[in-house]
């Protein structure tokens, strides 16, 4: 009777190398984490989180994860491109209460130098509002974001949102239609970029 021969199973993590990633130029070059992979080409696209308290050290900033998509590799390094943001939802939570009105304006916006993205403000009331004020509220909201983006380059629109001055200004334009207590960008994400 013959014997079954054994495949000898190959260790596919021995072959992979370890791989540094680092965050874009506009959040300082620093080190978001580690990663394995058999192949730098496997790296590319690759979807990586960090949130400002990683990257700044503010802990006020905690609850602001940002998205970054890993585009090139040079060496045992990943160097990566900003792609999106997003607040916490237990952040967006505590914002708001019983008896406010929360005002989404989601508006696509383009920035001086040809990056298209979609910007999701926020805005908590101190009171209920009517629907008519908030209908008005929502189109006051996403022409002044419009306005600043198209006066912004791409690094500076996303450092206005990541920092919340963006979310400041609109808070000063939108409280004289109605009492606001907050102003927040929740989300952004980019679209397209320039060819």
């Amino acid at each position: 009777m013959a014997k079954a021969r054994r495949r000898r199973v190959r260790d596919t993590w021995k072959e992979k190398k370890w791989y540094v990633i680092k965050s874009p130029k506009l959040f300082g070059e620093n080190e978001i984490g580690t990663t394995p992979s058999r192949d730098p080409d496997f790296l590319l696209k690759r979807r990586v989180e960090a949130t400002m308290r990683e990257l700044t050290g503010d802990f006020s900033k905690q609850y602001v994860k940002l998205k970054f998509q890993i585009d090139s590799v040079a060496g045992s390094e990943a160097t990566t491109r900003f792609i999106g943001h997003q607040v916490t939802t237990d952040y967006v939570r505590s914002m708001i209460r019983r008896g406010t009105s929360r005002v989404d304006a989601p508006v696509i916006v383009e920035t001086k130098d040809g990056y298209k993205l979609k910007v999701h403000p926020l805005a908590i009331t101190i009171r209920r509002a009517k629907s008519s004020q908030q209908k008005y509220m929502r189109q006051s909201i996403e022409e002044h974001l419009r306005e600043i983006a198209s006066e912004k380059t791409f690094e500076e629109l996303v450092e206005g949102i990541v920092t919340g001055k963006i979310a400041s200004e609109i808070y000063h334009q939108a409280k004289k239609i109605y009492p606001l207590k907050r102003v927040e960008i929740i989300k952004s994400r980019v679209l397209e970029e320039p060819a």
